[in-house]
């Protein structure tokens, strides 16, 4: 038997943050335990995703179905986008607001 080191790059942290609130905030004490900057990334990135999700929410009692469900669509495509880097172990922000989120939650994570 030989003996190998694991590493953790990050990726584990970086999937975990994209799977609801509870994988969020897993991967935000993981993280916490053994810091990288993908994870940091994802983390930064899956916040910013799921604040989107909450204000659509929230302005869904105030405008139309059809106008929370078009700005449901762009929110799951930016989910999906985020997941894939993850996944693939990448730093790619989502279209659109992934530098932001980068900025603005900057020290988050």
């Amino acid at each position: 038997m030989s003996d190998s080191i694991t590493t953790d790059d990050g990726k584990t942290v970086a999937i975990l943050s994209y799977i609801t609130i509870i994988g969020w905030v897993i991967a935000l004490v993981m993280h916490s335990g053994n810091k990288t900057n993908l994870g940091g990334f994802h983390i930064r990135q899956s916040l910013g995703i799921m604040l989107l999700y909450i204000s659509n929410y929230l302005l869904s009692f105030f405008v139309g179905n059809w106008l929370y469900g078009m700005i449901f669509l762009g929110i799951l495509i930016l989910w999906v986008f985020g997941l894939i880097g993850a996944v693939q172990g990448e730093e790619k922000e989502v279209p659109l607001l992934g530098g932001q989120f980068q900025s603005w939650f900057k020290d988050v994570a």
